[in-house]
């Protein structure tokens, strides 16, 4: 072998010795900050077990401490009002936001063609009945037979039944409030032909209100109709108090919630349906429920 490949292989090893404390002290003067992060060593990870919680906030469940729920007034009984004739309004006095009485008339028909259809039913049926009258007179001297008799009285049954049929339809020239309340909306005016089934007004009944709202199904094991909770109206910033009426029929198995219904206790006027606000439920109900278990 040679004296340059000795020293060349030499120069190899040496290199292979030395590089990488060159290159780590090279990096240690060009990223002190890096290095000395690297170097320290990592602070130790204490995991600390979760408090148990307390009953109340079990109890309540998704509504949080407070048992806050969202809330929604409704009327206890609403309709939409439609016409069963084809016929032209010919009244409808009220407004939107007008109040009426039970059994007040809301919307009138013209029904003249229908009254006159009325008046000639009734007159066939006066004249089927002097018919039958007669017939039975002449039964009795002989004058004619059995069978004339019958077909009068059936005459008499078929003009007595279209003049029931015309009263039915005249009764209903007339449409009248099934309850007390207030109107909601207008979907049709004065002087406008409607056709059978067409919505023309919507009327709630406002002196009753309920609450609707959802709540955890785990609330079953201490919440009861009657039991009472605050209630704070998001429109007026008032609070009043109000009881459970209803609870739902069935738990929603996905969101395992339950429907319940409340009312709010006195006479206020100034609520109305549609006005939505936040339930406060007592803690101390749910704490002593949960204590029970």
């Amino acid at each position: 072998m040679s004296v340059g490949s000795s020293s060349v292989n030499t120069g190899f090893k040496l290199l292979k010795a030395v590089g990488p404390a060159l290159l780590a002290a090279g990096f240690a003067s060009i990223y002190p900050a890096a290095c000395r992060a690297a170097s320290a060593a990592p602070a130790p990870v204490v995991v600390t077990p979760a408090a148990k919680s307390s009953a109340p906030t079990d109890a309540l469940g998704e509504a949080g401490k407070d048992g806050r729920i969202r809330v929604q007034f409704v009327p206890f009984q609403q309709s939409v009002l439609s016409s069963e004739l084809s016929a032209k309004i010919a009244a409808m006095p009220l407004r939107e936001g007008d109040t009426f009485r039970a059994g007040q008339v809301l919307i009138s028909f013209d029904c003249s063609l229908f009254r006159a259809q009325l008046n000639k039913a009734e007159a066939s049926a006066e004249a089927a009945r002097q018919t039958l009258k007669t017939n039975q007179r002449l039964a009795q001297l002989n004058s004619i037979g059995a069978l004339e008799v019958d077909l009068a009285a059936a005459k008499v049954k078929e003009t007595e039944a279209e003049a029931g049929a015309m009263r039915a339809t005249v009764s209903k020239c007339a449409l009248v409030a099934p309850f007390a309340g207030r109107v909601a909306k207008l979907d049709a005016q004065a002087y406008e032909y409607v056709a059978p089934g067409k919505p023309i007004m919507e009327i709630l009944d406002t002196r009753r209100l309920e609450l609707q709202m959802i709540v955890p199904s785990k609330w079953l094991a201490w919440i009861k109709v009657g039991g009472h909770f605050t209630l704070k109206v998001d429109e007026l910033d008032r609070e009043y108090t109000a009881r459970v009426v209803r609870l739902g029929a069935r738990i929603d198995p996905v969101s395992q919630s339950i429907s319940l219904a409340g009312e709010v206790e006195g006479n206020h006027p100034e609520l109305l349906p549609g006005m939505s606000g936040a339930a406060s439920f007592s803690v101390e109900q749910a704490a002593a429920a949960a204590t029970k278990k």
